[in-house]
């Protein structure tokens, strides 16, 4: 198991709930100081804007920032911050009016669907889109959207948050999933590690419902979660890292304390002092190098320090994996709360 980072024990605290908490904070402040990346362009709606640039960002900002809320104990300021993140987001789609243009010029896309699922899971609501939504759902077209697996758990999920009928059942769609089939640890990487982590996040409705977990899968999780984490952490993937932390405290119990105490402070080595996190990034540099200054490979060490101390922080390749974190961060410490999760509900 991957053990914090001895070069950086100016980033290190005692581990546990104290250390985790620290790093949500951090991510959140910096997620508040930054909004104006998910600012919205005037020509949101033009066919040549990318919408990996601007609503995607946006509606991850909403879908994370509402399980921070509903997760964190009323009395802790993260819940007033991340409340205020989604108000934020909220008016960036116009209170649901510019979903709504957006599903009017592609009914049969998903995106926007699953966008506003993630307010009306706060109470936010826009009659219009869905009495749009409700008409798109009903037909055969939209049951038969070509998509994969574990998209089609996010599509069911939306659909069972907005309160239109699910299009199909989600046993059999899990099932021919990645992580449905249970396959062989050792086959896992990295496009299949972001697979399994939303289908768990489909599932369980972002953490806020983890007794839909089925039994063999959270056995199968629970045995190689620790593996995978470590392999991401060894290999610089800290937002896939992060999102399986965040996998580890969507199931039915709460992640085991072993998980918590030795990779939280490795997420937290590599959280900069703006509170970002890195998409990736050099391995950790253990032990501040193999070298004494003077001898053979010395530079070569200096170098891969100041590589790891200095990777990039750009708002496109830190905005995503610092919310991952932010969003890990407040799953687990409601598992490993002594009153237990709250109960969430609306903002």
């Amino acid at each position: 198991m991957t053990a914090a980072p001895e070069a950086r024990t100016e980033r290190t605290q005692p581990p546990g709930p104290g250390l985790v908490h620290g790093v949500a904070g951090a991510a959140l402040d910096w997620v508040r100081d930054n909004r104006s990346g998910f600012v919205l362009p005037d020509d949101v709606l033009e066919p040549h804007t990318d919408v990996n640039r601007t609503m995607k960002p946006l509606g991850e900002l909403a879908q994370l920032c509402t399980t921070v809320r509903r997760r964190t104990h009323p009395d802790d300021p993260h819940r007033a911050a991340a409340a205020a993140l989604v108000r934020f987001a909220w008016e960036q789609v116009r209170e649901g009016e510019l979903l709504l243009d957006l599903a009017r010029n592609e009914p049969f896309a998903t995106y926007p669907f699953e966008i506003y699922a993630a307010f009306a899971g706060e109470g936010l609501r826009h009659e219009g889109f869905e009495r749009l939504a409700s008409v798109v759902a009903a037909t055969r077209g939209w049951a038969l959207t070509e998509q994969h697996a574990n998209r089609e758990l996010g599509l069911l999920n939306s659909e069972r948050r907005i309160g239109v009928p699910a299009h199909t059942a989600a046993d059999p769609v899990l099932r021919r999933t990645w992580l449905g089939g249970l396959p062989e640890p050792w086959t896992f990487e990295r496009a299949s590690g972001y697979a399994l982590t939303h289908v768990v996040f489909h599932l369980t409705d972002w953490g806020n419902a983890p007794q839909r977990m089925p039994y063999d899968v959270a056995g199968y999780l629970g045995t190689w979660l620790p593996a995978w984490i470590d392999g991401c952490f060894e290999n610089g993937q800290w937002d896939l890292g992060g999102e399986l932390l965040a996998v580890a405290a969507c199931l039915p119990g709460p992640p085991p304390v072993e998980l918590v105490e030795t990779c939280w402070p490795v997420l937290a080595a590599v959280q900069d002092g703006t509170g970002a996190v890195p998409e990736t990034g050099p391995p950790l540099v253990r032990g501040g190098g193999g070298h004494q200054a003077g001898e053979p490979g010395a530079a070569a060490d200096a170098d891969a320090d100041a590589d790891a101390r200095e990777a990039p922080r750009e708002f496109l390749n830190c905005y995503h994996s610092t919310l991952v974190t932010a969003f890990a961060a407040a799953l687990t410490l409601a598992r490993h709360s002594p009153a237990g999760p709250p109960d969430g509900g609306a903002a």
